[in-house]
This record gives structure tokens, sequence and C-alpha cells, in this order.
């Protein structure tokens, strides 16, 4: 045992045992202590610290301490620590604290001591964060020291200090390159306890454990790779892995396990929409590479097939020979065998995407797909040197019913007749079709039609037309081609040149030639075998049928059933329809990419033209206020002018009326009292020419008056309605109304009728009576002479003079006043009924003013939004391009590897 042993045990005293181990050690030291002093030049440092540590050991702490404060030489920083020790198991742990800080030593065991005895005093008081700093320390000072990094662990794994507990594994499992430590970090790191560190603080123990054990190697990244993924720091991790692996550059004769299936994992998660090309951009090549690298070579087909199709995207991407090594362990793979279920996945997350995007997916696509799903059922294309050559075979094949249809066509057999007629936005369904409804579908629609058809069903077997312009959208949905024509007839340079560009789009689609003869016995057979070995000398394994029209259909069932079956088992179907449906998905990519290009194309367009419409619409609405101004000035002046002249008149007429009112005074009148039956009578008369005359002229004038207002409101009403016209035109909608409210010509009517119709009931106005000498002399001379008959003819004179030649302005103008009163409240209401009558168009304009605003507003920040981030929609679409061309690559092994794309 070393010297260091002894004094950590406290065992030092045995030292001075040697032979006398059956003596007691406090005998043994007092006799050493007392032969100590024998010596001229007496050290009793030794023995008091062996002293000491019995007295200790036999818990006589006070006597221990005594001993150990009495050591002066190199044994004293070890006696310091002693007493503090002896202080801790007296719990005076405050004094034991500055017993332990005060030592002072070189020696690295002593100071580990130390700070193990802290690190437990410290737990002891609960001061937890100093005793994680003492611990630290000392497992930095002496790693290796028995216990250290083990008490470490089980402190920081207590009170779940994670960021020690980690670097405490990384360190020991660098320096100890110890399983058992790899271990431990793989479980932190397993349970999420390093997630918050950075991603290159785990660089050097990974080599470490690289280059130890690969597969605690392996299992540790899985576990840095899976709790990475779930934070923020996912791409640092990537870029600190790939940097790693392209720097280690690893066995290529290593199988990992784990490793490819990770990168093939997240290589598809990170282009699964969610993140922009310009954030994979940088990452991408390097995840890539490794991923080939690290991949067995008899299972590198995904990984070789997605850098072949990152580098089809991005070509300056990716160094050249890496490419070529890809190609290489293409060609190498074994066939792959789930290439349509990627594919059909592929398809229906585009068709998802799109609809989150508020895109439309071509329906016909859809529905081309469903029918590419069914590998056990033949799809036979059916083309014809003519359209009567082709429609003959078709009648015969699904029965004699089929009319004529210019559009692409699929026949299935089914129990009931349903026809399907899906265009690219959506599809309508029927029972039968007759011309009317043909009419009204668009030209381009694709028919799935469903009926009985016993050789269709007993053959498992779709027939397929489609007129030439559209031949190739529908091609490749065919397992099998069948060209008919007339057998009669030389075969035309035509005929070839058309089944060339058809086996040239699919060079290994089956072709199948049906020679169409219209007699029972062929007349030259000759002829016949001429023209099947022009055939064969072209197209060599091709199978010809001889199909005469009046035989039944026998020899084209039975020439069909043959084809069928050699093209069923002579040819990979199921690879041939994943190939399709990457077709299809390929021209949704492209048909979405349009789409938006369209998008915004039109809203180009739209804004541009709603501009222009609202231009027009203000400019409408101005004409519409001037027209609104003119008529109410219009009919407003022509009714005061009615008005006017009325009033002219009756001011004019009444005096005149009341002048000869002067015949109603005789000579015998009673002049007392002639003043107020006089103007009893004047009032009379007035009525009677309000009632007589007055409304009479009125009456006349102001009906003149409303049918010519009435004709101008209805000029105007026509006059909108040109306006309503042209405008729903360019709206293509019949939006605008712009009725006007003929209400209001009721409403005058009625008005008119109220004020033109019954009695006029005036006040009894004093008509007479005026301020002035005359009057009041008349009135006091009928008074005095009425007794005195011989003065009654010279009053009777003087009255009737007075009557004839009195100034009656004042009370025409008055008496008028009351019966204009009425009509100018009607005059008023002029502006706001006639307002009335353009309210309602005016209020549609300006609520067709504000939609179109708002559409140029909503057009604008649609086009903004699209030009500002226009990566938002393209991205994605680049990135199930790029899922497109992988599966691509893995669809064609054992082909040519630039068929596809």
């Amino acid at each position: 045992m070393t010297l260091e042993n002894l004094l950590i045990r406290k065992y030092y005293y045995s030292t001075f045992l040697e032979d006398n181990e059956q003596h007691h050690p406090i005998k043994v030291l007092s006799e050493k202590y007392m032969d100590e002093q024998q010596n001229e030049m007496s050290d009793f440092s030794n023995i008091r610290f062996a002293q000491g540590e019995v007295y200790y050991l036999n818990n006589d702490f006070e006597a221990a301490i005594f001993k150990w404060e009495n050591v002066s030489n190199e044994l004293k920083p070890w006696a310091q620590k002693n007493i503090a020790d002896a202080h801790y198991k007296l719990n005076l742990l405050a004094i034991a604290e500055e017993y332990y800080k005060a030592v002072e030593t070189d020696s690295s065991v002593l100071k580990t001591e130390v700070l193990l005895q802290l690190f437990t005093l410290y737990i002891q008081r609960s001061n937890l964060e100093l005793a994680a700093e003492s611990i630290k320390n000392a497992v930095k000072l002496n790693p290796g020291y028995p216990d250290v990094t083990d008490m470490a662990r089980s402190f920081f794994e207590e009170r779940g200090n994670w960021d020690d507990a980690v670097e405490l594994a990384i360190n020991e499992s660098i320096r100890t390159e110890s399983l058992y430590w790899f271990e431990t970090l793989e479980s932190y790191v397993a349970k999420g306890h390093a997630a918050d560190r950075e991603p290159d603080f785990f660089k050097e123990v990974l080599i470490a454990v690289y280059h130890v054990e690969q597969d605690y190697f392996e299992k540790l990244v899985e576990s840095l790779w899976n709790s990475y993924s779930q934070t923020n720091k996912f791409f640092l991790w990537l870029r600190e892995i790939n940097h790693f692996f392209l720097q280690l550059k690893p066995e290529n004769d290593r199988i990992w396990r784990k490793l490819p299936a990770l990168y093939e994992e997240t290589y598809f998660d990170l282009i699964d929409g969610k993140y922009l090309i310009r954030d994979l951009f940088p990452l991408m090549p390097s995840h890539l590479i490794n991923w080939v690298k690290l991949s067995a070579s008899g299972e590198s087909l995904a990984a070789s097939s997605a850098l072949l199709a990152w580098s089809g995207i991005f070509p300056s991407n990716i160094d050249s020979s890496i490419t070529e090594e890809a190609e290489s362990l293409v060609l190498k793979s074994s066939p792959y065998q789930e290439g349509m279920e990627d594919a059909l996945r592929l398809f229906e997350s585009i068709k998802k995407w799109a609809q989150e995007q508020g895109s439309l997916l071509d329906e016909r696509y859809r529905w081309m797909v469903q029918e590419l799903v069914d590998s056990d059922r033949f799809h036979l294309m059916l083309i014809g040197e003519n359209a009567n050559e082709n429609l003959t075979v078709v009648r015969e094949l699904a029965e004699k019913d089929v009319r004529e249809i210019t559009s692409a066509l699929l026949i299935k057999d089914g129990e009931e007749t349903e026809i399907h007629a899906v265009s690219d936005r959506d599809v309508k369904t029927f029972s039968t079709i007759d011309d009317t409804e043909m009419e009204e579908l668009d030209e381009e629609v694709f028919f799935h039609w469903n009926k009985p058809a016993p050789f269709l069903r007993d053959n498992n077997l779709s027939v397929l037309t489609a007129p030439e312009k559209e031949l190739s959208s529908y091609l490749s949905m065919a397992d099998g081609l069948l060209f008919s024509f007339n057998a009669d007839q030389p075969l035309s340079e035509e005929v070839l040149a058309k089944t060339a560009k058809i086996r040239e789009q699919e060079p290994d689609l089956p072709i199948c030639f049906a020679l169409v003869n219209g007699y029972s016995n062929l007349q030259d057979e000759e002829h016949m075998e001429s023209v099947s070995g022009r055939i064969h000398t072209y197209f060599p394994d091709s199978l010809v049928i001889n199909f005469q029209k009046n035989e039944g259909g026998v020899g084209l069932y039975n020439g069909l059933s043959k084809f069928i079956h050699s093209a069923r088992y002579n040819r990979n179907i199921e690879k041939k329809r994943t190939k399709s449906i990457l077709d299809y998905v390929k021209k949704s990519i492209n048909q979405l990419r349009a789409q938006r290009l369209e998008l915004e194309k039109n809203l180009i367009v739209n804004v541009k033209d709603n501009k222009e419409m609202v231009t027009k619409l203000e400019g409408a609405q101005r004409q519409l206020g001037d027209m609104e101004d003119k008529k109410i000035q219009d009919i407003k002046n022509s009714y005061q002018s009615i008005r006017e002249k009325l009033r002219a008149r009756m001011e004019r007429n009444i005096p005149e009326i009341l002048r000869n009112c002067a015949q109603y005074i005789k000579e015998d009148s009673n002049f007392e009292t002639v003043q107020e039956e006089l103007n009893i009578e004047m009032n009379k008369q007035i009525t009677n020419y309000f009632e007589e005359t007055a409304l009479r002229d009125f009456r006349s004038s102001i009906e003149q008056w409303l049918e010519e207002s009435e004709e101008q409101l209805v000029e105007s009403q026509s006059y909108l309605d040109e306006m309503k016209e042209s405008f729903n035109q360019l709206f293509g909608e019949e939006r605008l109304k712009l009725h006007c409210d003929m209400q209001v010509l009721d409403d005058w009517r009625r008005d008119i009728d109220r004020m033109t119709s019954g009695s006029i009931k005036l006040e009894n106005n004093d008509l007479i009576s005026q301020p002035g000498s005359s009057q009041f002399l008349l009135k006091g001379a009928g008074r005095l002479f009425d007794s005195l008959p011989q003065y009654k003819g010279v009053l009777y004179n003087r009255y009737k003079q007075y009557i004839e030649t009195r100034d009656y302005s004042q009370a025409a103008e008055s008496v008028t006043e009351m019966f204009i009163q009425q009509l100018e409240l009607f005059g008023k209401s002029l502006d706001r009924d006639i307002h009335l009558f353009f309210a309602g168009p005016s209020k549609e304009l300006q609520n067709a003013l504000k939609e179109t605003h708002n559409k140029i507003e909503d057009g604008e920040t649609a086009l903004n939004n699209m030009r500002k981030n226009p990566e938002n929609y393209q991205d994605p679409l680049t990135l199930f391009e790029l899922k497109l061309r992988q599966f691509g690559w893995m669809n064609m092994v054992e082909k040519p590897v630039h068929e596809y794309p």
C-alpha cells in the first residue's frame, strides 16, 4: 500500500507498528514518542500525526485534533485535512469547511480528497451549487481517481443536472474509450438530455467512438439524429454529421444497419414540402453523397436514384464522377418492387397539395391513374386508318350500341350502363348521351363508359380510343394497341407512319393489326399475305388478325384473345403501369406550373380590366349624376313655370273679379252692412274662380307636365337599360339591373289628384278693408245717410266707384298665395322625389364600383404575394419533380438510363 493510500485511510500509524502488531497502537506510539525524546534533534510530527489517526479511529476527535495541530513537517497538509475530517465528524461543518479550504498542497491526491470531502459536506449543508462545483473540480483535476466519476454521475443524475452529466459522459468516453461510458452517453442522448447542446459539441466523442466500436458509434449517431430531429438544431446536426462522414470517409465494405434508413427517412422528410429549396440547397449534396456511401452496394437504389434526381435538377451541385458512380449503382441494383405504391402516393400527395393551394388538378389524370391501378385489367387502345374502321371494331368488341364519339373514350364491362364525362375540372354522370347533352360538353372531355359487354368481361378487357390530336395524352394508358384498316385497300404509307410514330413514343407497346374485310370469303389470299408480309417487315413482332364483318367477330375475338394473352405474360404490365402513372404525375406537375402562370397572367389581366371598369363605372356615375341634375332642373323649371304662370293669371284676374263685384251694390242696399255682404260675395266669387277656372287650368297644365316628366324619366330608364346591357356584357354576368323607382310617378299622380280634386275652402278674407280714409268715410256715411233717402243715390255711386277703382293687388297676392302654397310644397319635394327615382341605379353603381375596387385590391395583393414569395408555390412543385425523377430512376432498372424523364 502506497503512502498516499495509508494517509487517505488514516492508516499511516501502521508504519510504526512493524513487529509490534500484537500491542495496542497507543502503547507502541507512546513508546516511540519516549524514544524520540532521547534524540538530540527530536521531531515528534510523524508520531503525533499517527497518534491523531488512532484517536480519530477510536472517535476521540478532540484528542486527534490536538495531535494534528502540532504537526509541522511535510504531513501538515494531511493533518489539516484530517482536522477538517474530525470537525466534520463532530458536525461542526462550518469549521470543517474552513480547514478544508485552508489546505495547501501540490499533491493531486490530497487535493482530490479535499474536494470530495467538500462535495460531501456541501451536500449535507444542502448547498448543491458548491457541491456540483466541488465534484466537477475533482473530476477535472483527477478523473482517474477511484469512484470520482461515478460519484459525479450519480450526483448529476439524481439532481437532473443533465448538462453536466452529458459533459461528464463525453469527457470520460474520450478519455477512457470505455463501452460503459459510450452506453451512458447514448442513454442520455436517447432520453433527450443532450438536445440543447450544439451539434459540434459531439464531434470529438463521435470520432473516439467510431475508432473504438462502430456498432456503438452507429447507435449513438442514431440517438443524436432522433434527438435533434425534434429541435430547431436539426439542420445544424445534419451539416455536422454530413461533414463528419465526408472527412471520415468510412470503409465501403462496412455494412451499416441503421444509418441508411436514417438518411432515407430524413431525405424524404426534407423534400416533403416543409422547407424551401434555398434551405435545402447547401445541405442536400453532402447528405445524398453520404447516403450513397453508407448504403450497401445491393441496397443503394433509393440513395443513388435520389442523388441522380437532385443532380438532374441542380446539375452543378454534385461532382460528375459521383453521379456516374450513382448511375452504375442503379444499373446494378435489383428491380424495385414497390414502384407503383410510391407513384400512387406521390400522385395523391400532389392532389392533396393542390387542394390546399386552391389549385385544380386535372380530373382526367385522376381517372386515368385510377384505371392504371387495376393491373389485372388489360387496356387495349383502338386506332383506325379512319373513323369508320375504328368504330367498326369498337362496336364489335363493346356491343352494337356504341355511337360515334369524337372525344377520348374508355369502355368497360358493367352491370349497369353509366357514362362519366370527365373534363379537366369536373365529372358529369349520365345514363345515356343524346345529341343535346353532347353539345354542352367540352371538346376535350374524356368518356368513361361502363356497359354490359361479354367479351370485355370474359377477357377482363377495357377498350380505349382517342382522337388523333389527343392520342399522346392517353397512349400511356394502353397495354396493347390494335390498329384496324381496310384490308381491301393497299397498306398505305400513312398507316405505317402513324404506327411508327406510336412505336417511337411507346417502344415496348405490343401492336396488333386488324385487317377489316367486308367479304365472307377472302377473294385474294395473295393480297392478304402481301399486306401481312409488309406489316411484318416494319413490325416483325406484331400480330395480324383477319376480321370479316359478317362472320360475327369470331376471327377478331380469337385473334385478340391470343394477343392479350401474349401481351400479359411476355411483359411486366405493372412496371409499365408504374411508368404511366409517373407520366401523369409529370403532367400534373406541369399542369400546376402552367396553371400558376395562367393564374398570374389572369390576375394581371383582371387587375387591368377592373381598373378600366373603375374608369367606366366612375364615368357612368358622373353621367348618372349629370342626368339626375338635368332632370331635376328641367322638371322643376317646368313645374315652376306652370306655377308662376298660374300665379300671374290669378293675380291678374282676381282684381278684375273683385271690381266686378260692384254690380252687387244696389241703390236700395243697406249701406250700413253692405261692406260685410260685399266681402262675402267677393270670397264666393274668388272661390268659384278657383274651382271653375284656376284649378281647371292648373289640371290641364300639370297633366301635360306629368306626361312630359314621365317621358323624360322613361327616357332616363331606357338610357340606363342600355348602360346596364353594356356593363353586364363587360362583367360577363347579369350583375347590374339599374331599375329606377317608377313609383315616383304614381306618387306624383296621387299628389296632383289630391291638389286638383274637391272644392277650395277659403277663409272669409276681408277683401275690401284697407288702411285709408275713403273706406272709413264711406262706412261712416253709410250709417249716417242710410236714414236719409235723398242721399242714398249719392252714396251708391260713391260706393260703386270705390269698388270699381280700388287697387286689389295686395288682396290678390294674399289670396293667390293661399292657393299656391300647397303647390309650392309639391314643388319643393321634386328634388327628393327625382333623387329617389335614380337612387337604385346610383346605389348599384356605387356598390359595383366598391366591389371592383376590392377586386383590384385583392388582385394586387395576390399578385404581390405571388411575386414576393414565388418559392412558396414553385418549391413544392420542384420537390415533387425531384421525387418523380427519383422514382423514375428506381423504376427503370434494366432499361436505358436516359429514357426517363
